[in-house]
């Protein structure tokens, strides 16, 4: 079977299409940006709007109104002159408070969220933690998944245990094991990752919203895998969307960084209390960064998408692959949930070899463009062993993943080009065969 496009088009609520108006500067730090659709130009703290594409380039991003430049500057100032006592510029005092550069990045990913509030953050997990800390308190409990990335399960249990949070994995492609691990009055949040990492489990966001918040629980998406170019959490119903903007937003392998997006004021303003206070902050270059790799991302998702549909089908029909995981394939058990909630099936692959543990770590050693490495999201091509690289934390646990797994990251290359590097690479477990059609 080959993959499929998805049946949401990027007009729909939860793809790339018109986005809402976005909030004013109390919410962010900074007025949001945009090119007006009228082609009037736009005035001063209007929002951006048009397409997903346009508030990428725009929202956030307008030109310096000191000196025009078009690129928002990097501001490496720790602290701001005053006016006078309290008297503040643009309401910046001291940099892990409040900083230009950032507050242009957390207006961008609000945009492209459709969220009141975007916050940054020096990592993905700092993004966690502060959501955490802001959200739960002891004696709460929470659910998340069964194949949630490690970096989350090392979070919840050797962190967040010991503080008295209690947690429940769970597979939360099934409702009715999801309903049945909820304590209402005690739940305090639902974490859910879809596409998970690496398994690429689907869950069904609107049901999750909606089973959660009839016990009393917010829903909290990892919303890394899709971004939010092919997935719109929060319309779907989630209460926070979560990010490592070291992956897919960056897109480059050149920052690490996390974000948090919500349409609460209220929660917005907890969590950004928990930002301030705890200090775990991106610094001015990282968060250019980021809005830099933003500006791209649309097109870069839709060269790691296609790409990933072929490498998925050549996966799929050779004989050394036991199992292929991806969303795409009507043959993957979430296909359907994707194909409604998603805009694009993403670009990430993970597969199974014959041969076990050593044949799989073989099958990583020998590529050329695939490059031996964690993380995900690159322009570049990059491959692993989760159960000795990125998930060797949660071996033994509920969370183990198999022994003869590998996860792509299909980067936009010649999709050519990675199709014959994986299939020499793949020679060590099997015989070449040509890939299907797609």
């Amino acid at each position: 079977m080959t993959a499929v496009s998805p049946g949401a088009g990027k007009d729909a609520a939860t793809g790339a299409g018109p986005l809402p108006d976005q909030p004013g500067p109390g919410a962010t730090g900074r007025p949001p940006s945009g090119a007006r659709p009228d082609g009037e130009k736009r005035a001063a703290g209007e929002p951006a709007r048009g397409g997903f594409e346009t508030v990428a380039v725009h929202a956030g991003q307008e030109a310096d109104p000191a000196t025009g430049a078009v690129v928002v500057p990097i501001h490496p100032a720790s602290t701001f002159a005053q006016d006078g006592i309290g008297g503040l510029r643009a309401g910046f005092e001291y940099a892990r408070s409040g900083n230009p550069t950032r507050a242009a990045l957390q207006t961008s990913l609000a945009a492209l969220e459709g969220g009141r509030t975007g916050l940054a953050f020096s990592s993905g997990l700092a993004a966690e933690d502060a959501l955490l800390r802001a959200v739960c308190r002891p004696g709460d409990h929470a659910l998340i998944p069964v194949d949630a990335y490690g970096g989350t399960y090392r979070l919840f249990h050797r962190v967040y245990a010991d503080w008295g949070l209690d947690f429940t994995t769970v597979d939360q492609t099934d409702p009715a094991a999801v309903r049945a691990a909820l304590r209402p009055g005690r739940t305090r949040l639902i974490w859910c990752e879809t596409p998970t990492n690496p398994l690429l489990s689907i869950a069904d966001i609107a049901e999750l919203a909606e089973l959660g918040h009839a016990a009393g629980a917010l829903l909290v998406v990892d919303n890394t895998f899709a971004s939010p170019y092919l997935q719109r959490p929060l319309a779907l119903g989630a209460d926070a969307v979560v990010h490592s903007t070291t992956k897919y937003l960056g897109g480059h392998s050149d920052v690490v960084g996390g974000a948090v997006v919500v349409d609460d004021q209220e929660l917005g303003e907890r969590i950004g209390f928990v930002q301030n206070a705890a200090g775990a902050v991106p610094g001015p270059f990282d968060a250019w960064l980021v809005l830099r790799g933003i500006k791209t991302l649309p097109v870069r998702m839709d060269r790691h998408c296609a790409n990933a549909a072929q490498v998925a089908a050549l996966l799929e029909g050779h004989p050394a692959v036991t199992e292929v995981r991806y969303p795409g394939l009507p043959s993957h058990p979430g296909h359907a949930v994707a194909a409604r909630q998603m805009s694009g099936f993403g670009g990430m692959v993970s597969f199974r070899v014959r041969g076990g543990a050593d044949a799989a770590a073989e099958v990583c050693r020998r590529p050329r463009l695939f490059t031996l490495a964690e993380s995900l999201g690159g322009v570049e091509s990059l491959i692993e062993h989760p159960g000795r690289m990125t998930h060797a934390s949660v071996a033994g646990s509920p969370l183990a993943v198999p022994d003869d797994l590998i996860r792509l990251s299909v980067g936009i290359e010649s999709a050519p080009d990675l199709l014959d590097d994986l299939g020499q690479a793949l020679e060590v477990a099997g015989p070449r065969r040509t890939p299907s059609a797609i």
